[in-house]
C-alpha cells in the first residue's frame, strides 16, 4: 500500500536542526523521518495526558459523590438485578 506523503516547508532555529541532524544520524533515518517519529511519540503523550485528565476528572466526580468500591459493586448489582428480573 503506498504511502501518501504531503511536502512541507518550515522554519527551524540553529539548536534544533543540530538536533535533528544529531538524531537523524543516531537513528541512522532521514530528517524526515525523525520529524514524523517525534511528532507522532508527541501525539502519544498528548494522548496520555488527555486519559489522564479525564481519569482525574472520574476520580474527582466519585470523591465528591461518595462512590467508593463497595457503593459501585453494589449499584451494579442493582442494575444487573433490573436487567435481569426485566427479561
Amino acid at each position: 500500500m503506498a504511502r501518501t506523503t504531503i511536502r512541507t516547508t518550515f522554519a527551524l532555529d540553529p539548536e534544533t536542526v543540530e538536533a535533528l541532524d544529531r538524531l537523524a544520524d543516531r537513528w541512522g533515518a532521514s530528517k524526515s523521518d525523525v520529524v514524523r517519529r517525534t511528532v507522532r511519540a508527541a501525539a502519544r503523550v498528548e494522548e496520555v495526558d488527555a486519559t489522564s485528565d479525564a481519569l482525574r476528572a472520574l476520580e474527582e466526580l466519585q470523591q465528591t459523590l461518595g462512590l467508593d468500591e463497595e457503593r459501585a459493586e453494589a449499584w451494579i448489582r442493582r442494575i444487573r438485578d433490573e436487567r435481569t428480573s426485566g427479561r
